[in-house]
């Protein structure tokens, strides 16, 4: 069996070295990239500088991938310039999150090397490279060493040596891999605060494992290992499946089961991937997990297939579509602004239906659902304003991590599109008390921007993991709070966090805290710890009003 792998891997290496790079291959690495990706998603995932629960570089580069290979899937184009375009148009419009639209620069960088092109060989190849580099430096305003843009510019730089020493395309791929594993590893002597947290760059880890991916299909090799595949039992996540939920995922499906004999990992997940998609693989003890989301006419599929495997335990169904209905159903009870032809329309980012309904209130034309795990793509962005009557839009993200996806509307928009760089919940409901709706876009924009200046912002959630960042020592479990989104304070207990917080923020010196209660507290509760922190500052007023954000025990806006 080797003998035949290797051959077939020696046959396939000697054809592309032979054969210039085209479409039909082009799309054969693109998805081998994204299959490579997603088997390390969560490894990605983990790299997260904060313990909060917002590791998702690696799911939202797994979204736009998908989005990208969603655009070639039919695609018979043999041109690898023309291919390229097409994977470049499926990621801008699927971006999610910072690196969803950084990486969609990389392809979009790639295609531009590429253009007019109907192969790649190695010297395109490296032009390819430079041009997704300098896509991706022109696409953030502040550039930031130690980050991904690092990790393309050096592997520019390096298969830009080897294509000019004669290197075909297969050894510029295979360089450039090793250029980002190296790169890689050293972005956190380029960024301490990634060297304090003990991770290297996720975005750029993410990189490398797409290149990987691409490489391991030159090589024959499998895009999926069983380490890949599975994952403990007991750190089983469903929560990040439903941050993806796609038309004709219908149905989600858990199923546990103790096999009869040895499971091939590889082919069970191999096997479910011609079922549906959102796979997870959880193992404990010889008992395992299996997830997915099918489309209704598979409902019943995977949990056949699994008894062939062996005993089953437990299984569970839920209806996606019912669910995504009823979050629907939710936000059209919006009281809405009606928005006039020349008015300015507001498009806010809202993490749940407590604070959509708060910018409902204040004015706003759209709600989108995002947050932290939740980014919404340029796609969702752009499709929440294109049917109002009026070509004046603002956006408010509300999100550090969906200001560059709303960024990149404004080029894709008809409309003048204005982001207002809100970076959270309460920045946003500040500068929605400025909004005059026949004013003049440049002076409410301006209004806007100063009010996001003039507010402070205060969060609370549980750690996802142990580390020290700026001497702040936290366990996993623990309660930790945000100032700013910077790690303030630790602690076991959520009134302290909450008091210990307040305590750095200087709250004595503000007139107004309001608390956002997520989606785990409930008011009672909410307004017992509000109760203390009003006797600690008897002269700030205190309010109470429920947020439904998930993972964030409170939000709070300090004015």
């Amino acid at each position: 069996m080797s003998e035949q792998i290797n051959g077939t891997r020696d046959k396939r290496i000697n054809i592309l070295a032979q054969y210039p790079v085209g479409g039909v291959a082009m799309k054969r690495l693109a998805q081998a990239a994204l299959s490579w990706l997603e088997a390390n998603r969560q490894t990605v995932n983990a790299l997260n500088v904060f313990p909060v629960p917002d590791g998702d570089t690696g799911t939202n580069m797994v979204l736009t991938m998908r989005s990208a290979l969603d655009e070639i899937e039919n695609s018979g184009e043999r041109e690898a310039g023309k291919m390229l375009e097409k994977i470049a148009n499926g990621a801008l419009m699927g971006a999610r999150g910072n690196s969803g639209v950084i990486l969609s620069q990389l392809w979009r960088g790639f295609a531009r090397g590429a253009e007019n092109e109907e192969f790649l060989d190695g010297k395109i190849a490296a032009r390819c490279f430079a041009e997704a580099r300098d896509a991706a430096y022109r696409g953030v305003v502040r550039p930031v060493e130690g980050t991904i843009l690092t990790v393309i510019k050096d592997v520019a730089e390096h298969v830009d040596q080897v294509a000019k020493d004669g290197g075909d395309v297969i050894t510029v791929i295979r360089e450039a891999r090793e250029a980002a594993k190296e790169s890689v590893a050293r972005t956190p002597d380029l960024l301490p605060i990634l060297k304090e947290a003990g991770v290297v760059d996720s975005g750029g880890k993410g990189l490398l494992y797409i290149l990987e991916g691409m490489v391991r299909w030159i090589e024959g090799e499998q895009i999926r290992t069983p380490e890949s595949v599975v994952q403990p039992l007991d750190s089983f996540n469903l929560e990040q499946t439903m941050e993806s939920v796609e038309e004709g995922q219908d149905y989600e499906v858990v199923v546990d089961f103790r096999p009869k004999d040895p499971l091939n990992l590889e082919k069970f997940y191999a096997d479910l991937e011609t079922m549906g998609t959102s796979i997870q693989v959880g193992e404990g003890n010889g008992m395992y997990r299996m997830h997915i989301h099918v489309p209704t006419d598979n409902r019943y599929t995977p949990i056949d297939y699994t008894m062939t495997l062996g005993t089953v335990t437990n299984v569970a169904i839920e209806n996606l579509m019912d669910q995504m209905q009823e979050v629907g159903e939710q936000a059209t009870h919006l009281n809405l602004a009606d928005v006039e032809e020349g008015h300015i329309a507001v498009v806010a980012v809202a993490p749940g239906p407590g604070i959509a309904r708060l910018f409902a209130g204040l004015g706003v034309a759209a709600v989108i659902e995002g947050g932290q795990t939740m980014n919404p793509s340029t796609k969702n962005i752009m499709g929440s304003f294109e049917d109002l009557p009026t070509d004046k839009i603002i956006i408010l993200p509300n999100n550090k991590n969906i200001t560059m996806a709303a960024e990149a509307v404004v080029e894709l928009s008809e409309k003048e599109v204005v982001v207002v760089p809100s970076i959270s919940v309460p920045q946003g409901l500040a500068a929605m008390l400025r909004l005059i709706p026949d004013g003049e876009m440049a002076d409410v924009v301006a209004e806007m921007k100063m009010a996001i200046s003039e507010v402070e912002t205060g969060e609370v959630t549980t750690a996802t993991r142990e580390v020290e960042i700026d001497g702040v020592k936290v366990k996993e479990g623990q309660i930790i709070g945000l100032h700013n989104g910077k790690l303030i304070v630790s602690s076991n207990d959520l009134l302290d966090a909450c008091l210990s917080l307040l305590k750095a923020i200087m709250t004595e010196e503000y007139e107004l805290i309001t608390l956002f209660y997520g989606e785990n507290l409930d008011r009672e509760a909410s307004q017992a710890i509000a109760d203390i922190i009003q006797e600690a500052y008897p002269e700030v007023e205190i309010e109470v009003q429920p947020g439904g954000q998930p993972h964030y025990q409170f939000i709070m806006s300090i004015e």
